[in-house]
């Protein structure tokens, strides 16, 4: 029978001895574990000194006191936010009518960069990782524009000192959004690439291909680059509905030859879902091969894509993901813009993405089978199926004491939040951005 409620679960204290009956996805539980009316059986989960330290079936064992009553509530490792740009975030307050569309909020952008300051995006990114950390996020990568070959953009090293700031904390990875024809030139490639390089650790190549600027030479020069400086590579892809785009196509053909498998990630590629079907297929088939891993971001593609004043949008902007996960490709699922001129909603939460990207994927038993998308530790395809659940690991979890596993995401707004098992300090989402 499935449940009509949750029961609130008990969870006295800030620091448990263990988890009892939670629920935990079908993704992360070893391939014997029992199963009652075709679900998985709730588990116990032990804890000590901040680690993960047994997991059992529920009622294996008696628990230790200090054990938290889960009652069935949904548990997840903490959550991975592979897409983001917190150089962007919270600007569109500034901002007065934006073009609908992607070139649209370009423009939009390239007019209030005027204002980009390090304070200013100092304090607006330090508001989207204080975000993130209160939803559960431990690990977040953000795009950062840079657009002039020989200048760093002001962002760049601000989103360096943040990431020691918050080290421990949230893992701030760096990805340096840089337009295709500044590759054109594979000396100023390799230029960009050893300036990327030489700014610490964290720091990835990336690139925006798109048909408005398609480039073929100049996209190999930016993988040779990336191979040259040992750098992994992050890359927005064919965000567009244009049929005929073919950065992901050829990404898959070059970076097998480059010998960079497992080191390429390529979001959006929202074009594949316009493509006649075969031509998208074969593609996929070559992603596969190639090793990249996608990323998939709903909530701004579903605002951008087929955006035209005054119509409706027909089409949806969700690369092909039930595709990419019958062919085994790596596939997260993120935030992307947060109110700013791409998208004026969001909040750093890849929950609130999540529960956009079920409803357009129509992804069924979404926390069984999808939950992964927002917590694989191998999301670069490299470090194999690891479970988050190992002995040892860190206990960086979440709780959702309202939720259940059949109606998920719905009624995950409210959670409890586990940082090396001990609850995380109530902290507001919704506190004023600091001006």
């Amino acid at each position: 029978m499935i449940a009509t409620a949750m029961p609130h679960a008990a969870m006295p204290g800030d620091l448990p001895s263990a988890l009892g009956g939670a629920r935990l996805p079908a993704w992360a539980l070893p391939s014997d574990w029992p199963r009652s009316q075709g679900q998985p059986v709730l588990a116990d989960l032990l804890l000590q000194d901040g680690r993960i330290t047994g997991l059992q079936p529920q009622g294996s064992a008696p628990l230790p006191a200090g054990a938290w009553a889960l009652a069935g509530a949904p548990v997840l490792p903490g959550l991975v936010d592979a897409h983001t740009h917190l150089d962007k975030a919270f600007t569109l307050q500034r901002m007065g009518q934006v073009r609908p569309g992607l070139l649209g909020a370009i423009d939009a952008m390239m007019v209030d960069r005027i204002h980009w300051t390090a304070d200013d995006v100092r304090d607006r990114a330090a508001q989207g990782l204080q975000w993130a950390h209160a939803a559960g996020v431990v690990h977040l990568r953000s795009h950062c524009d840079w657009w002039e070959p020989e200048v760093t953009p002001v962002a760049w090293p601000v989103l360096r000192e943040l990431a020691e700031d918050w080290r421990g904390r949230v893992q701030l990875d760096r990805v340096s959004l840089i337009p295709l024809h500044l590759f054109a030139e594979l000396d100023t490639a390799l230029s960009l690439a050893a300036r990327v390089a030489a700014s610490g650790p964290g720091a990835c190549l990336g690139g925006f291909v798109h048909s408005t600027n398609w480039n073929p030479q100049a996209l190999k020069h930016l993988l040779m680059a990336a191979r040259h400086h040992d750098l992994d590579v992050d890359l927005h892809v064919d965000e567009e509905l244009h049929a005929g785009a073919e950065g992901l196509a050829h990404i898959a053909e070059l970076v097998p030859a480059l010998g960079l498998q497992g080191r390429v990630v390529c979001g959006h590629t929202c074009a594949l879902a316009a493509m006649p079907e075969d031509r998208a297929l074969n593609i996929l088939d070559a992603v596969a091969r190639a090793g990249l891993t996608l990323v998939t971001l709903p909530i701004t593609n579903l605002l951008l894509q087929d955006a035209v004043t005054g119509r409706t949008p027909r089409q949806r902007g969700l690369t092909l993901v039930k595709e990419a996960r019958a062919r085994g490709i790596p596939l997260l699922l993120a935030s992307d813009n947060v109110q700013d001129p791409f998208c004026p909603v969001g909040s750093f939460d890849p929950l609130e993405a999540f529960g956009v990207g079920v409803a357009m994927g129509q992804m069924n038993q979404a926390f069984d089978d999808w939950t992964d998308t927002l917590c694989r530790r191998d999301w670069l395809g490299r470090a194999g199926a690891a479970r988050p659940w190992g002995l040892g690991s860190d206990a960086d979890l979440l709780i959702f004491p309202q939720a259940n596993a059949w109606g998920f995401p719905s009624r995950t707004a409210s959670r409890v939040v586990l940082r090396q098992g001990r609850r995380l300090s109530a902290t507001s989402p919704l506190q004023e951005i600091p001006s």
